[in-house]
């Protein structure tokens, strides 16, 4: 058996190295470069903003609150490296209206160029447990989540394909990874861009555009700290189990993993192993990656199933909690 384990990574890793060539994407240069960033204007996206500008890309900023768009024009532009940089503010609802959101992205490539990068940040959550969300809060936050990210990567794709260049960068979640306590509306939401992406990135990498599918994991931001205002004990406690990432962090490894060509962008231990647990038939852009997910999966299948034993006893003691409490109001 292990002589047959043995000849199996070997030959894996020979079928790697055989298709590295049609793996690896070039590096995609920022300086110049045309980045269209929605949701930029607090979190994770504006962060993101930062980053690219520090880097010597022209910004579009598409956010709906035009005071907040223009706060965060002021603030960006603090980092720019040369005097020719721009940033354009761009306020409308990405979720709403395709004709707008591609009327919109056509003006900006009218005065930036053509788009090289693209991060779809926009979004929105809404916790609780699933018979307490009210019905159309499943709708807005699919409508927000999902087809704020298919609009506006609709209206530039077509573009990209024609130039043989282009980043695609979908902003989901851990949440998008592994569905939790609490998250009924939320994780559908984020696991859905998963699936846009992997189909995106097999029709358009021929054209060599590539698609970044980005899994944060709890990070201090205004959407994170008012999320926490509603959120369950069960999912607070879950939460709990992991560290609470700054935003400045998330964004550099977004950028960095979007410039790479890489499909999958994680950040920390915890993150890493969710990337490997749930590579399923997701795309790799290096011989290293695909090593490591056939070598590491066995293992970090045990760790996984420690965590969601973990989390399940969690549920179960605030359930009994709960119950113990309405039974001592009741006998009252």
């Amino acid at each position: 058996m292990l002589l047959l384990a043995v000849a199996f990574i070997v030959a894996f890793v020979l079928l790697l190295y055989m298709v590295s060539p049609l793996i690896s994407p070039k590096p995609l240069k920022l300086p110049g470069a045309h980045v269209v960033v929605t949701g930029g204007s607090s979190g994770i996206g504006k962060c993101i903003a930062i980053e690219c500008y520090k880097q010597g890309a022209f910004i579009t900023l598409i956010a709906r609150d035009e005071n907040k768009l223009l706060q965060t024009k002021k603030e960006i532009e603090k980092y720019c490296v040369n005097d020719k940089q721009v940033v354009l503010c761009i306020s409308v609802d990405v979720s709403k209206d395709y004709e707008q959101v591609e009327n919109v992205l056509k003006q900006a490539q009218e005065k930036l160029g053509p788009v090289d990068m693209l991060v779809n940040c926009a979004g929105t959550s809404v916790t609780g447990k699933f018979e307490d969300i009210e019905v159309n809060s499943f709708e807005r936050l699919m409508a927000v989540n999902y087809l704020g990210s298919v609009y506006p990567s609709r209206a530039v794709i077509a573009t990209m394909k024609e130039r043989r260049m282009g980043r695609i960068v979908f902003v989901s979640s851990q949440a998008g990874q592994l569905g939790l306590f609490g998250y009924t509306a939320y994780s559908p939401t984020k696991f859905a861009l998963r699936g846009l992406a992997e189909a995106l990135q097999m029709e358009v990498k021929p054209y060599n555009v590539y698609v970044t599918v980005a899994y944060p994991p709890d990070t201090d931001t205004p959407g994170f700290a008012e999320e926490s205002k509603t959120k369950p004990l069960e999912t607070k406690l879950i939460s709990e189990t992991s560290s609470v990432c700054q935003a400045e962090q998330v964004a550099r490894v977004i950028v960095k993993d979007a410039v790479q060509g890489n499909f999958n962008s994680s950040v920390g231990s915890d993150g890493y192993m969710l990337s490997i647990l749930t590579s399923g038939m997701s795309p790799v852009t290096s011989i290293t990656e695909g090593l490591q997910q056939v070598v590491c999966m066995g293992i970090f299948r045990i760790v996984g199933l420690f965590y969601l034993g973990s989390f399940d006893s969690i549920v179960r003691r605030c359930m009994m909690q709960r119950e113990k409490s309405e039974s001592a109001d009741k006998t009252e």
